[in-house]
């Protein structure tokens, strides 16, 4: 790494892949840009494609395509190669082993080529696929991050937003867990500015709840409606990583739901599961600890039993 560049790489050119490059490139937020795929020509005319954009960009930026060694000097190497979820019936589970095939062939070389920035995964099921990056890399665990439920928070903030009609920014609430079926809002933590929910909740009445609820199970089934629509989900989680990656090179200490390694946080051990915690340029910080009510830490728990029974599968 070179303390006057930042540069970023991004491995897998799919649609997630691309998103996330091209809101770095509109949001000029690294130096240089590296692309990397089993598809060479394809990487390359990805890279050429955003080259060809750089005259009405913010700011200079070099893009290129490369291999596995070109990542070594990357501050940041981001990851969402993978198989995609063919249709809206397929779980992000059903997707491990394959992914667990293609990471083999990607982390390993790329840390032999001597990389030694962060990890940032997007690859499903998330939460088990940063945990392989762990493994399989050998690095301090809070330099291997996931996009976790980071997407799934943005979600949550969205339908908030439009229900108390607020500006999303100012809903305070985060989704917890696995990447998946079992995540949950644990909603005695949320808050609308500086309102408490469970205040509003008290004033204007169990309906409200309700209507939470109904969000809730939104947000949880939102990735499958867009992929029966239009077979992916690729912008919201583009603009996610590329804000990740911007916290991370600036430096920003922001909290984000990302996929952070349990060693006794919400009394769970090693496993990666979707929390808020403080992301900075050495990676997670910090895992902020939210009080759960008791209802809600069954879930929590019941939600990283699975991501454990998944881990056992990878049979790392």
């Amino acid at each position: 790494m070179r303390d006057d560049v930042k540069k970023v790489a991004i491995i897998g050119v799919g649609m997630v892949g691309m998103s996330c490059a091209y809101a770095i490139l509109n949001q000029r937020i690294c130096d240089e840009l590296l692309l990397v795929d089993i598809d060479k020509k394809r990487a390359a005319g990805e890279a050429a494609d955003l080259n060809h954009g750089l005259p009405f960009a913010p700011g200079v930026m070099k893009i290129e395509s490369g291999n596995y060694e070109d990542c070594c000097d990357a501050d940041i190497v981001v990851i969402t190669a993978g198989a995609p979820q063919k249709d809206a019936s397929q779980t992000r589970r059903e997707l491990l082993q394959d992914n667990v095939k293609v990471f083999r062939s990607v982390v390993e070389p790329v840390v032999k080529g001597g990389f030694s920035g962060i990890f940032l995964v997007a690859t499903n099921p998330v939460d088990v696929m940063t945990y392989v990056t762990w493994k399989l890399s050998g690095f301090d665990p809070g330099r291997v991050i996931g996009s976790g439920t980071s997407l799934d928070s943005a979600r949550l903030k969205f339908l908030m937003g439009a229900y108390f009609a607020v500006n999303p920014k100012n809903i305070h609430a985060y989704v917890i867990g696995e990447h998946g079926d079992s995540e949950f809002v644990p909603w005695s933590n949320a808050m609308v500015s500086v309102k408490p929910l469970e205040d509003i909740v008290s004033r204007d009445g169990d309906a409200v709840m309700a209507d939470m609820e109904d969000i809730a199970v939104q947000v949880r089934n939102s990735a499958y409606e867009i992929i029966q629509a239009k077979r992916v989900t690729n912008y919201g989680i583009g603009m996610v990583l590329a804000r990740l990656v911007q916290a991370i090179l600036s430096g920003e200490n922001s909290i984000f739901s990302v996929s952070a390694y349990l060693d006794g946080a919400y009394d769970n051990h090693g496993i990666y599961a979707g929390v808020p915690a403080v992301v900075n340029a050495g990676g997670v910080r910090e895992i902020l600890e939210m009080h759960l009510t008791a209802e809600e830490q069954e879930k929590f728990n019941r939600s990283c039993a699975i991501l454990r029974k998944m881990v056992s599968e990878t049979e790392l």
